[in-house]
């Protein structure tokens, strides 16, 4: 099967600087992922590579098998890309730009567009400069998903909406995605926003790739174990220990288990772990102990 998005040591570099590094993660059809990390992490310019607008410096991003640096046009057919800033003509009227849309993209769904911006109540004669930031993110996805991709890249899209315009547009793509089976990479600080709708993780922290892959067998990969101070060392010799916190009379870790040993055959008490915890966890290491991390962390390698 080929994959939706495969990268093999993606990485893009501006002078000594690397904004991503060594990025290799793979995500199948019809998959919701979501892409989390702090600002400046790489998600963009991960997802500016995918959609061919940066060149990688180093490794290769692959969209059903095509090539953004070498296959653009056959690619952009098969994604729809909503950046940052709503990329909107500010000065053209809402139906300006879907007769836009609709010239250049030969699968153009007119009815689903002209439904959705009736629903939103969005006038169709205003200039998309003078809506709202949640009408024009509306827009924006509306355009994206008018001309049924087979991917969807949204590039924190909920960033500035209200409750009521968040849960309108996390509405719409869902009803999308289930009825086209679009695969979508969608970036967010919204953690619960993307609990709710995801079913894959991609997390990024000081431009290095730390985890991918699906959520539940990422959650099923960590435990929280409670034990005695003196069995730390033995359990940080079995298991990469994401985080510690030490008190006087007990150790409480955050460990990621491989597939040599289970998690019921180690000692002290043992609780899940929340993705928000699981997140958090991650994004709290320092520079060294993410290159350590992501270089140990295949995701193939780390689960059973």
């Amino acid at each position: 099967m080929t994959e939706a998005i495969e990268t093999f040591d993606l990485g893009r570099q501006y002078g000594k600087q690397w904004a991503l590094q060594g990025c290799t993660f793979s995500l199948p059809p019809g998959r919701i992922a979501g892409l989390v990390g702090p600002n400046g992490a790489g998600k963009t310019t991960l997802m500016h590579m995918l959609v061919g607008l940066l060149t990688p410096t180093s490794g290769t991003a692959m969209i059903f098998g095509l090539s953004p640096d070498k296959q653009l046009d056959r690619v952009l057919s098969k994604v729809g890309f909503v950046g940052q800033d709503h990329p909107l003509y500010r000065t053209f009227t809402v139906n300006e730009m879907l007769r836009f849309g609709k010239e250049l993209n030969p699968r153009w769904d007119e009815s689903l567009a002209l439904q959705h911006i009736k629903e939103l109540d969005i006038p169709l004669d205003r200039p998309t400069g003078k809506l709202s930031g949640g009408q024009q993110a509306q827009v924006a996805l509306l355009l994206a998903l008018a001309k049924h991709p087979d991917l969807l890249i949204l590039d924190e899209p909920l960033a500035s909406l209200d409750p009521l315009a968040r849960h309108q547009f996390m509405q719409i793509l869902m009803d999308s995605a289930a009825q086209d089976g679009q695969t979508v990479l969608i970036s967010s600080h919204q953690i619960t926003d993307l609990e709710r709708i995801c079913d894959s993780l991609v997390l990024l922290s000081q431009s290095r790739l730390l985890l991918a892959g699906d959520l539940e067998d990422l959650l099923e990969a960590h435990r929280w174990i409670t034990c005695p101070p003196e069995a730390v060392d033995r359990l940080a010799n079995l298991f990469p220990v994401v985080k510690a916190i030490q008190t006087n009379r007990s150790s409480r870790l955050l460990i990621r288990f491989g597939a040599q040993i289970a998690p019921n055959d180690t000692e002290g008490i043992m609780e899940n772990v929340t993705l928000e915890e699981l997140i958090l966890a991650y994004l709290s290491l320092s520079k060294p102990e993410c290159e350590l991390l992501s270089i140990e962390n295949s995701f193939e390698e780390v689960l059973p």
